[in-house]
Parts: C-alpha cells; structure tokens; sequence
C-alpha cells in the first residue's frame, strides 16, 4: 500500500530545493512471523507471545523468548542468554526483561542475528508498507530537475529495491531497471539488492552525457605520423 501526503512538485524548471526532495517511509504493520519447525504439529510458522522468560540458578541466568505456534498455540522458547552472569547484564536490560517490555521483545523478534545463531528464519511478509510524501507520477523528460529521494525505514525489514521504485514511482520492472541502466536512477546499491536501513538516491529526468572520447596519447600519436 502506498499512501500520499502530497508533496509539491516543480511543474517546469522553476522551484526551490524543497520541491526536489521526497520522503518515502517504510511503516512498521507488524512484526515477523518466527519460522521453524514445531514440535507437536506441521506448521512452522510462530509468534511472538510477548513475554520473556528469566530463570535464575544462583548468580547466573538463562533468559528466553517465548513464542506461540501460529497453528496449535505450542508455546516454545528461543534463547537470548544461556547461563550469563547476572553482573554480565546491564540492570535496566534485565529489569526490561523480567518486566516483559513490548519494546524489548520487538527488538528480540527482530534481531536476524538471534536467529542465525538459533537457526530460525524471520517471515517479513505483511509487516511494512511503503509510504510517500508525493502522488505516484512518472518522471517527466519535461522536468530536468532531478528528484532527491530519502528512504527511512521504521523496521529492519530487508526489502528489494527493485520493489521499493516500482511501488514508489508505479513503473513497471523493465521501466525502472532502464532507468537504472542509462544512469537515471543514482542509487547507492545495485538495483537488485536488498535494502534493510535508510538510504538516498537521485532520480534524473534526463540520461547524463556519455564520457568523452579520450585524448590520443603521444604514442599513438606518433604511431600513426609513422604510418602517414
């Protein structure tokens, strides 16, 4: 979904900077789905229950996630630490812990390197939605101006940027890859790669000029006095 808060945009070759620049937002519509297998049925899809669990022997502490299978409501653990000194954790992270703080279990649900390390995978299907601060147009020959765009990104949601400039611009696959192809687009990744944090690319109405040919070295030119 794709929702305008209409920002102004030059109409000719007049405008201020203001009127170049865009804000494109990824909204944060949920959190993952935690996919790995469950024990007591074939789904393989859970979430987050919104409790963390804190289990003390003596000075050391296991600390777990718990999470919901989506299909039979299995509860089951994910470990954040396993027999960690209590003296190893900062007391405000330890009391957000035992007090199941919704901002600490978000961040638990969306740390990819919790689940690399617990061998599980992060469903980001469903969770974001890009929003716009310009209607959806398509870049006009007639605009020289070029366009500033700066992503922001609400959650660590690892999105395609291919995606992203078809939603954004409402170009079809093939419109936005010749942009990329003849320079129009100036992005900081490739035009297939994921993008998860903030970024800021430039859009060109026009293809920039081609390089200019390179002088003759001395060599060459002597070569070819030789050949006169």
């Amino acid at each position: 979904m794709n929702r305008s808060l209409g920002t102004r945009l030059p109409a000719d070759g007049g405008g201020t900077d203001v009127d170049r620049k865009a804000l494109w937002v990824i909204r944060e519509l949920g959190l993952p789905a935690i996919v790995r297998a469950c024990v007591s049925c074939r789904s393989t899809r859970h979430r987050p229950t919104g409790k963390i669990r804190v289990n003390a022997s003596g000075k050391l502490l296991d600390v777990w996630l718990l999470i919901g299978c989506a299909l039979c409501g299995r509860t089951s653990k994910i470990p954040v630490h396993e027999r960690v000194h209590v003296q190893a954790l900062e007391s405000e992270r330890l009391l957000m812990f035992e007090n199941n703080d919704p901002a600490m279990v978000r961040r638990l649900v969306m740390d990819g390197a919790s689940a690399g390390r617990a061998s599980y995978r992060l469903d980001w299907s469903g969770t974001w939605e890009l929003e716009t601060d310009m209607p959806f147009h398509r870049p006009d020959p007639e605009r020289p101006l070029p366009l500033e765009v700066i992503v922001r990104f609400e959650l660590p949601a690892p999105v395609r940027v291919e995606k992203l400039l078809t939603t954004g611009f409402g170009l079809s696959r093939s419109a936005v890859r010749g942009m990329a192809a003849s320079g129009r687009l100036r992005l900081p990744m490739a035009v297939d790669a994921k993008a998860h944090e903030d970024f800021t690319f430039h859009v060109l109405t026009t293809p920039p000029p081609p390089p200019s040919p390179a002088a003759p070295t001395v060599s060459s030119a002597s070569a070819r006095a030789r050949r006169r």
